[in-house]
């Protein structure tokens, strides 16, 4: 019964402590806020709980197999529906795209959209992100992290010629450009890239695959994503974890380079074995964890850092109706978004609108108002101060003209807002970045921070590490953690006993989450 630590229950650390536990280490996670979900949370809008975070859910067989290995269904757990339509996008001159989980649907509204030409393009370019998927799901999106020479082992010859058939060493930008004529379409493939915080001008081509893993499947959860974060928390709870909310860690104590325990900021010290470290990795080389684990940290430049956000969280009357459950407003001027946001490190002038209509896809529902998460693009410098009023109001201003083209007003709504500063203040260390390190560039996307450490008996998951941002690829980092403390541990698969429904015990097979 090793006992293991857990810092930070953001969605890495719920799925590692739930897996640790499983594999019979003894488990404590602590968490200084008051519940589950790290960057998943909540912001009460006049009497609405809104999703204020992730609120994009793909890649759904990573969580229905880590519910299978516990012996529960991840379908019980949490309701869930499939969206047909995957999101709708608006452009300044009247026109509207809605793109759909149907390939051949999107063809056809493509075709509509912007012609013939441009649909066949999109078919050709969904079937090259498809490929490209394939390719490196195993060798590195499901692998541990292998870093350049890796990688181009694992791919080998024929792998290294197909990647390269590919444009992967070119931007997404000039692969979009390459694909399609059409402006409107350059736009909104290139948004993928901030996805992963980077900018479409700067990060390479292989983020292209994104668009094959929407096309697999985006979901919305009933009650918003933190049910997802509750569910695992409860399935953690069941296997043993013990919950230590409300308590910040002061320091991770590793005298001559070993872990030996964490001390809290109420001055109580708990031992430990093991501890997993679920926050960014510039926390740890800044020294935010006490002077010992700084070699356990990447440090993080500010001007290596992803994208940040402006958001609102909003309850307002019935808008309409124009919106999907997920929602993009264009500007004419996509590179210059990019070029304020990393170049002149302020909010962007013409940004891109980011709108979820939480309520929208519930068949069930029956809507008395409108519950709306709204995003813009903003520099990753909350650690340096708020942003100055006269550009957020100017956002504020662009906001509200984009949304009035299309019949949409937030006069009288209740609005709570979220900025840089903000985050860098929830998740030390960030700078109010959202994914880690940018994306740019093509070596940077596969050298990302790995579990281990240089500290021995210190393991890192998250967002900031390996395989990167979102929430199915911080649950995999989760995993990977676990992984890691096992093999240093000598074993080889979890062992622990499982209890299903029915009352029933068996040993838990290892399953490998595949999509």
């Amino acid at each position: 019964m090793t006992k293991t630590i857990v810092i930070g229950a953001g969605m890495g650390g719920l799925v590692a402590a739930l897996e640790a536990a499983r594999a019979g280490f003894d488990v404590t996670l602590i968490e200084k806020a008051q519940a589950p979900g790290g960057k998943i949370r909540t912001i009460i809008a006049g009497e609405h709980a809104i999703d204020a975070g992730p609120t994009v859910f793909t890649m759904k067989r990573v969580f229905d197999d880590l519910f299978a290995r516990s012996g529960r269904s991840f379908d019980a757990a949490v309701k869930s529906e499939k969206l047909s339509v995957l999101a709708r996008h608006f452009w300044p001159d009247g026109s509207r795209l809605d793109l759909f989980a149907n390939r051949a649907q999107s063809v056809d509204a493509i075709a509509a959209f912007a012609g013939r030409d441009e649909a066949q393009a999109f078919a050709t370019f969904s079937a090259e992100a498809s490929r490209l998927y394939d390719l490196l799901k195993d060798k590195f999106i499901f692998a541990d992290r292998l870093g350049v020479g890796g990688m181009i082992a694992a791919l080998g010859v024929p792998g290294l010629i197909a990647l390269t058939k590919l444009g992967p060493f070119a931007t997404l930008w000039q692969k979009l450009g390459r694909d399609f004529k059409d402006p409107r379409l350059q736009q909104l493939f290139g948004r993928y890239a901030t996805y992963s915080g980077g900018s479409p001008f700067a990060s390479p081509a292989t983020l292209m695959l994104i668009a094959d893993v929407e096309m697999q499947g985006v979901w919305r959860i009933d009650g918003g994503m933190i049910e997802l974060a509750k569910a695992i928390a409860d399935l953690a709870a069941e296997q043993g974890v013990r919950f230590r909310y409300g308590e910040a860690v002061q320091s991770i104590d590793a005298p001559q380079g070993r872990v030996q325990s964490v001390t809290l900021q109420s001055g109580e010290r708990l031992t430990a074995d093991r501890i997993i470290f679920n926050g960014d990795v510039a926390a740890l080389a800044e020294g935010l964890l006490g002077s010992g684990v700084v070699r356990a940290g990447l440090p993080m430049p500010s001007r290596q850092r992803s994208l940040s956000a402006m958001t609102w969280c909003v309850a307002t009357p019935d808008c309409g109706p124009a919106l999907s459950h997920h929602n993009v407003f264009f500007d004419d001027d996509y590179r210059s978004e990019f070029d304020d946001v990393f170049a002149k490190r302020r909010l962007p002038r013409k940004p891109t609108l980011y709108v979820c209509a939480q309520d929208r896809g519930n068949k069930a529902a029956k809507r008395q108002s409108e519950r709306l998460l709204m995003l813009v693009n903003a520099p990753a410098d909350g650690d340096q101060g708020r942003l100055p009023d006269a550009q957020i109001m100017a956002a504020e201003r662009a906001i509200a003209a984009r949304l009035a083209r299309q019949g949409i007003s937030l006069d009288g709504a209740a609005m709570v807002r979220t900025e840089p500063h903000d985050f860098a203040g929830l998740f030390p260390g960030s700078g109010g970045a959202l994914y880690g390190q940018a994306p740019h560039g093509w070596v940077k996307s596969v050298t990302r921070g790995d579990a281990r450490t240089a500290i021995e008996g210190l393991y890192r998951c998250g967002g900031s590490v390996h395989p990167g941002a979102g929430v199915p690829l911080a649950a995999l980092s989760g995993l990977k953690a676990v992984s890691a403390l096992m093999a240093d541990c000598n074993l080889t698969s979890p062992s622990r006993r499982a209890v299903i429904s029915g009352g029933m015990s068996t040993r838990s097979a290892r399953t490998e989450p595949m999509v």
